[in-house]
């Protein structure tokens, strides 16, 4: 018996001599456990160390990234874990750029089925994107092959904040499957000419809380997909970039329903589009509902308010056959700013449900399109389905 509690005592000991405790919190700093601060050497095994013995630290940890550029190759930090766990990034990260380094459609980094998980730190996640992004996103799938920078599946009751993702080779952020998840003072910094780079997706999802966050991207800002409910989205600065969207969706069968998306207190410079629903023709069955747009400014915005139920980003879609997604309870109030195209506001309803508002539908589009430029008109606006 003795025996065994020596040899527990010592490995004890060795897990702490690589730690240092903080603020009640074990410390874990991967350059402890080998990272090189070079930029070239490769700290996976580094970084998955420190993590498996904070991860089975049976009090709260954190594992530390100090200040430095590290190089990092394609990793899944996952749990559960038996503690609240912190992961706190103060230097900058860089991804590979030889694309053939990654698993097709699989993300650079990966945090899966975690609880009480904390990302934070003003670090930067640096994706390397400029050298893969180009044409080939136009009319293949190349881009959806590329790796997301910060990829969250199965996340919960945890907080992202102060960060910085910058250039990903194709989404920032994606979330999948996560509850009770909140992005606070969150960085997204893309060109606009940056193709498929959309800021946060949200597919799955609920609970999410996205606040005081600014987002220059290629494409949309916050991305919205199938199965998210509970979404709220205040204080985002967003632009460049293609607005705030929900969908695409009804492209994929057995899609699950959006209910419960607020967007208020946020302003949009220079985007291709405002605050956008989007659905395609001939589509599969769906619903979304209970979407509220509020106090919201637009800068020389294209289309600032637009639902889209004919959505076909290449023009290779059946326009003959309607969306089958029934869209809502939707409202848009306090809109203001200023518009790059001449129609403010723009509804293209499905066939289908068409007919039941076709008079409302008609009335609000001639009335915004007469008052395009600026849209300060924009004060009540709300459209049911």
């Amino acid at each position: 018996m003795g025996l065994k509690l020596n040899i527990a005592t010592t490995s004890l000991l060795l897990l702490l001599a690589s730690a240092a405790e903080v603020s009640g919190d074990i410390i874990f700093d991967v350059t402890k456990y080998g990272a090189r601060t070079d930029g070239n050497s490769d700290i996976s095994q580094a970084l998955l160390k420190a993590w498996g013995d904070a991860c089975s630290s049976p009090v709260a940890s954190t594992v530390m990234i100090p200040d430095g550029t590290y190089a990092l190759g394609q990793i899944i930090i996952a749990g559960p874990c038996k503690a609240p766990i912190n992961f706190v990034v103060q230097g900058t990260v860089m991804a590979p750029v030889d694309t053939s380094r990654f698993r097709a459609e699989a993300g650079w980094i990966t945090f899966q089925q975690i609880d009480q998980f904390t990302l934070s730190g003003d670090g930067v996640f640096d994706g390397q994107g400029k050298i893969v992004w180009g044409t080939k996103c136009l009319s293949s799938a190349y881009c959806n092959q590329l790796p997301i920078n910060l990829r969250f599946n199965f996340i919960t009751n945890s907080m992202v904040k102060d960060i910085t993702s910058r250039d990903s080779k194709q989404f920032h952020i994606n979330l999948l499957g996560c509850k009770n998840l909140t992005f606070y003072n969150i960085v997204i910094s893309a060109p606009q000419e940056s193709l498929n780079t959309d800021g946060i997706h949200i597919g799955r999802s609920s609970g999410i809380n996205i606040t005081d966050s600014t987002i220059e991207t290629g494409d949309d800002c916050v991305s919205i997909g199938d199965g998210s409910e509970q979404i709220n989205i205040q204080r985002v600065t967003c632009g460049p970039g293609h607005g705030i969207s929900v969908g695409s969706l009804g492209k994929y069968p057995n899609e699950e329903p959006v209910v419960g998306i607020s967007v208020k207190n946020c302003t949009l410079t220079n985007t291709q589009n405002g605050v956008r629903v989007k659905t395609w023709p001939a589509s599969h069955q769906g619903t979304a509902s209970e979407m509220h747009f509020e106090d919201i400014v637009m800068n020389n915005v294209g289309n600032p308010i637009i639902i889209d139920q004919e959505y076909c980003p290449h023009n290779q879609c059946n326009l003959k056959s309607p969306s089958r997604i029934k869209i809502s309870n939707v409202s848009f109030r306090n809109i203001r700013g200023t518009t790059s195209t001449q129609v403010a506001v723009k509804l293209i309803a499905a066939r289908e449900y068409h007919a039941k508002t076709s008079n409302l539908v008609t009335s609000t589009w001639n009335t915004m399109e007469t008052k395009a430029l600026p849209c300060h008109s924009v004060k009540t606006l709300s459209q049911i389905y």
